[in-house]
């Protein structure tokens, strides 16, 4: 047996089973060995149902009567509910929302219950319990609670599971792969000094005391290794690319400070010391000759465009070297037509005074500022003389989504790129755009996505990290506020008075479609189109009201923007869709429903799109849901000073692989769990720039550019 091996090879598999494997990504045997538990039970430590008492965390064993779907009374959702009987009787068993669960075990199956006892006296229920099915042969499992037992109790390790496969099965399959002797033969790639400064496991004693711990210390042991592991491998990939794009050359970007500081007066507002200092930031790299790459977080509001209009103005008030003529070039990328559409307002508004020629090419059109028509003005133009004007570089700066990477779209002289909400676009990108140049361009990033320190720190250590910690004078601070969906009145009056004051509003829905109620993942939560429609005939019967949803066609969703940014419309109703980058100054209302559906990062960008002007803002955030966990978590909402703070919070609540998704990052669950120990990130980070910087290919560490190139063909960074 040998770790790349298929599982096919050693297992029979039926096709049920190696589909729940695929969804969970294990297709060798390596995968299983890396599949790693999310808790562990103690065997010895099941109860017996006639001791059951309201607030005790149980492990049941016993067989399943009687499962059925039926709909909650009051609330209509639906539950799957049914009994577990023992030798001294029964109880019943609910789960809210997941009707699959009567669907997926017969009666008369034996399993595992485990869960927290429920109710009453006399109506006791384990509400949500986990199953498990058991075999009786497992002797281990029915031991009686009153036998001493000297030893310390066994570990049961319970691993992420999919429909088809089961933590009994993957228990059993991974003790076989260790027993067949796989483990020990596995070569640890992390230095040995380093496993002895930081007090972590060899691989192989880590492999056996993640899967099979004596006590919970081993297992916590394992999961600090692995943690480690994962967050120095990314870090040695990063400082590796970081170490490469400094041997390259690229344009030394130097444009007088007289010019630079008569462009930040003529702004509409004074830049803030965060502007002044991210500029200072951004040219200081700019000038050295070296590819820059930068990563400006701002919170919403904060004037990140502004910056970037500066650093673009740089580059073209920078001559090519060699030339007394012409200048330096700016791509400028953004990830919706929308956004596109807007950054180029935008930049129409900085350079109104400025004579630089400024392009937007976007799938429905292509345009060019200034216009000989007007002052102020853009005109369109055609895709053709567009392309033509920027390859002979009469056209210094061009705006665009995607279009931008285009054969079509050649640069003579580009020297900087500022990507919009993309982090992870790395050289080779870089180098398409760029492809007559010899020299790289410099790269400027941009987020209004709060990112905690320690993943900013390790999915972006190629980038320098600049903050924008302040908002520009005169913003006044969001009001906001928790509504119970049974006081919606109240919210809805507060919204009609900005409405009546010539304002507008937002109301954000969790689906765009109602639910279909006979489905058994159907997530029961209000939608768009019969949100909508309520509204328009119950509450704002007087308003114009449109949605915006996912589903439509792009030319659609721009009909409506622009509608609503012409103040056509009063109400938009949309999914989460106008998240990033939508700019309404004139939207001072947004209500989200199902608020408990989004992240908290997530509800701090919706929040972002009514604090646009300086006007008063208000959010109302509705959950469905009233438990404790939920209020608490949306109470940080009201409390946290910055999008900054809400996401470390956001991290700490939520867990590992929730922020925004272990599968946009690129990390697995257990590396998003490390990044709630900043010390750790900060170790593993450390030492792995410590190694490039000495060995940057890894030539004197061939295991560790092994583990690189492994990694390199199964994971991507988006």
């Amino acid at each position: 047996m040998h770790p790349l091996d298929p599982l096919t090879t050693h297992f029979r598999l039926t096709d049920i089973q190696k589909e729940a494997l695929g969804r969970l990504g294990i297709r060798t045997i390596r995968d299983l060995l890396y599949h790693f538990p999310f808790r562990y039970e103690q065997a010895g430590e099941h109860s017996s149902i006639s001791g059951l008492q309201v607030g005790m965390d149980a492990s049941l064993v016993g067989t399943l009567e009687k499962l059925q779907t039926k709909k909650s009374w009051k609330r209509k959702i639906p539950v799957s509910e049914g009994y577990l009987r023992d030798e001294s009787g029964r109880i019943k068993l609910m789960w809210f929302n997941q009707p699959y669960i009567a669907k997926m075990y017969m009666d008369g199956t034996t399993v595992r219950a485990t869960g927290k006892v429920t109710g009453s006296v006399g109506k006791l229920y384990l509400a949500n319990p986990q199953l498990e099915k058991v075999s009786l042969t497992d002797t281990a499992l029915f031991k009686k609670p009153d036998i001493q037992i000297d030893e310390t109790p066994q570990l049961y390790a319970m691993y992420p599971e999919s429909r088809g496969t089961t933590s009994l099965w993957l228990r059993h399959a991974i003790e076989k792969v260790i027993a067949a002797g796989v483990v020990e033969e596995t070569e640890d790639h992390i230095p040995a000094e380093i496993l002895k400064q930081y007090n972590l496991p060899t691989l192989r004693t880590a492999l056996h005391w993640i899967h099979a711990p004596q006590n919970l210390k081993d297992a916590e042991a394992a999961r600090k290794r692995f943690a480690f592991e994962e967050v120095f491998l990314i870090q040695l990939e990063r400082g590796q690319e970081r170490a490469r794009e400094y041997q390259e050359k690229s344009f030394a970007v130097d444009a007088p400070k007289k010019e630079i500081d008569g462009f930040l007066e003529s702004f509409p507002f004074t830049a803030t010391s965060g502007q002044k200092r991210a500029v200072e930031a951004i040219l200081t790299d700019m000038r050295s000759g070296h590819p820059m790459s930068r990563l400006l977080e701002g919170d919403v509001g904060s004037g990140k465009t502004a910056v970037a209009a500066t650093a673009s103005y740089a580059a073209v008030r920078t001559r090519p070297q060699g030339q007394d003529f012409g200048t330096l070039q700016v791509a400028y990328m953004a990830p919706t037509e929308i956004l596109a559409k807007q950054h180029f307002e935008s930049f129409i508004k900085y350079f109104e005074y400025f004579p630089v020629n400024i392009g937007l090419i976007t799938g429905s059109g292509c345009y060019k500022f200034p216009s000989k028509i007007g002052r102020g003005k853009s005109t369109t133009i055609s895709r053709t003389q567009l392309l033509k004007w920027v390859e002979n570089g009469e056209i210094p700066i061009l705006i665009g989504t995607h279009a931008l990477i285009e054969k079509a779209v050649k640069f003579k002289h580009l020297a900087l790129v500022v990507i919009d909400e993309q982090h992870r676009f790395g050289t080779a990108q870089r180098r398409k755009l760029a492809r007559k140049e010899i020299r790289l361009p410099h790269l400027l990033s941009m987020t209004a996505t709060p990112i905690p320190r320690t993943l900013a720190l390790t999915v972006y250590g190629d980038l320098d990290l600049t903050l924008l910690d302040e908002m520009p004078a005169g913003r006044k601070p969001i009001i906001t506020e928790l509504v119970k969906p049974n006081e919606r009145g109240k919210a809805y009056e507060k919204i009609r008075e900005e409405l009546v004051a010539g304002r507008q509003a937002y109301v954000i829905c969790p689906r765009i479609d109602e639910p279909d109620p006979d489905k058994a993942f159907a997530l029961m939560a209000k939608s768009v189109k019969a949100e909508a429609k309520r509204l328009k005939k119950e509450v704002f019967p007087d308003k114009t009201i449109e949605i915006l949803h996912s589903k439509m066609k792009p030319a659609e969703k721009d009909d409506v923007m622009q509608r609503f940014t012409a103040h056509e419309v009063d109400i938009l109703v949309a999914t989460s869709v106008v998240e990033v980058g939508v700019n309404v100054p004139n939207a001072t209302c947004i209500f989200i429903e199902g608020a408990e559906r989004f992240g908290l990062s997530q509800l701090h960008q919706l929040r972002g799109r009514v604090v646009r002007s300086n006007h008063q803002a208000y959010c109302f955030v509705c959950p469905e849901s009233r438990g404790e966990t939920t209020l608490a978590r949306l109470k940080a909402l009201i409390t946290a000073k910055n999008g900054f703070e809400l996401a470390e919070k956001d991290l700490e609540q939520r867990g590992p692989g929730q922020l925004s998704g272990s599968k946009q990052w690129g990390i697995s669950d257990i590396g998003m769990e490390a990044l709630k120990n900043l010390k750790l990130v900060e170790a593993a980070r450390q030492e792995a720039l410590a190694i490039v910087q000495k060995d940057t290919e890894l030539k004197k560490h061939p295991l560790l550019a092994q583990t690189l190139k492994g990694r390199a063909q199964t994971m991507h960074f988006e």
